[in-house]
């Protein structure tokens, strides 16, 4: 009987163990033609029996992600792809697809015997991140490393995806017709705002990126800039742009981790999407360590993406974790506030979950309408891992399973707070 069961046939069979539901939520087309699933459904396609090879040695996120990147697996609509994940409840960002039983995961492997699948674990693709041997997380050196498997690989990739702003984090959007460019605008201008920014301030931006923050505050507000990145590739390009606006006299850019700096204090800081880069064991020394560079009464503005409930580390086994954010942790609000208010007077939380869906949106639209130069600059294996990256993300924030808030807190001493918003909003 197995054997008049077409290739698509046995690899929906497959494919439907790995997601543990009899409802395949795509039309599969197998590499010999045949097609099996919903007539009507998002297409994924099956290229090689590596695929299948791939779930049974990772059979979940992990497995059909390498197939992915590889390009062993190729999809339509990656919204509409994921979406079907979604559907029928098995989409997860911090890889939640249920592994196979003893029982199901021999029978992956007969179907992968009947496909000329079997064989070693092929190796996985360049792009992943490689397993640490042994739980390291958030030392200097270890974050050092996984910013770099994240950030450099390519200034002109950023900018493709980013645009002209250079700005990796959530805008503010007035309403969805706003456009990319200006919501990042008005995002760097309410961070200036709520910190409360005069001329002669120092501001100490932690996680620079590309410098846009620093090159803001400077122009538009007078403010002398310490921008600190453990990015060379970020800090190299930071670092021409602030001499290309002849800004040099007014902002310093560093490869340097926080836990360095050593020139305070300032009278504010920026740490816009870089605390995910943290972790919740570090949390109390990286808030002291930013409570002790200000000066009484200065700002923090802290910006950081929050997994809405359950776990906040992603497993070692899911494709963020190995592909995009290694060692990455993600902390409630609530924890975050806890964790601030052991040393500052907080003033200020602002949800901003719906703004990231839209600008995740937006930088899928410019990866996908620069595709083959995305490809030309970092290889189709980045470019998928990106791909796949922002909008699973999109979806995410979207559905609410993730969210991004700024946390606005105050040293104690100095000038007393505003008494309400008006001196941001």
């Amino acid at each position: 009987m197995a054997s008049r069961l077409s290739v698509a046939d046995r690899l929906a069979a497959a494919l439907g163990t790995v997601l543990g539901t009899d409802e395949l939520p795509w039309r599969l087309h197998a590499w010999d033609g045949s097609q099996a699933g919903p007539p009507v459904a998002p297409m994924l396609a099956v290229r090689s029996p590596t695929a299948v090879r791939r779930l049974v040695w990772a059979p979940g996120e992990l497995g059909l992600a390498r197939a992915y990147v590889a390009g062993e697996i190729e999809i339509g609509d990656v919204f509409a792809t994921l979406s079907g994940l979604d559907a029928v409840g098995r989409i997860s960002t911090e890889g939640a697809l249920p592994r196979p039983g003893a029982r199901q995961w021999a029978g992956l492997a007969r179907t992968a015997a009947s496909l000329g699948a079997l064989g070693p674990p092929p190796p996985p693709p360049a792009e992943e991140f490689p397993r640490p041997r042994r739980v390291r997380r958030h030392t200097p050196g270890r974050d050092a490393e996984a910013v770099s498997h994240h950030y450099d690989v390519g200034n002109e990739f950023y900018r493709l995806v980013l645009g002209p702003t250079l700005v990796y984090s959530c805008a503010v959007w007035a309403d969805p017709g706003t456009g990319l460019d200006a919501a990042q605008e008005a995002k760097l201008d309410l961070v200036c705002r709520k910190l409360g920014l005069a001329p002669g301030m120092r501001l100490l931006d932690v996680g620079c990126g590309w410098g846009s923050l620093a090159l803001h505050a400077a122009r538009e507000y007078g403010a002398d800039v310490v921008g600190i990145t453990l990015s060379t590739e970020q800090a190299t390009l930071a670092g021409q742009r602030v001499a290309d606006a002849g800004l040099t006299d007014r902002v310093t850019i560093r490869v340097q981790d926080y836990r360095a700096v050593d020139d305070g204090p300032f009278d504010a800081i920026s740490s816009i999407g870089m605390a995910e880069h943290v972790g919740r064991a570090a949390m109390p020394a990286y808030v002291t360590a930013l409570h002790d560079l200000l000066v009484p009464g200065g700002r923090l503005l802290h910006h950081a993406i929050a997994w809405s409930a359950g776990e906040t580390t992603w497993k070692d086994d899911s494709f963020i974790a190995r592909y995009v954010f290694p060692g990455g942790e993600l902390i409630s609000v609530g924890d975050t506030v806890r964790a601030l208010e052991e040393r500052f007077e907080v003033l200020d939380v602002e949800a901003l979950r719906r703004h990231y869906a839209l600008t995740l949106r937006a930088w899928v639209e410019r990866l996908e309408k620069h595709w083959d130069e995305a490809v030309q600059l970092v290889g189709e294996g980045r470019a998928r891992v990106w791909r796949l990256y922002l909008a699973a993300s999109a979806l995410s924030f979207e559905a609410g399973k993730l969210g991004v808030n700024q946390v606005l807190a105050q040293r104690a001493g100095g000038e007393p707070p505003p008494l309400r918003r008006t001196d941001w909003i």
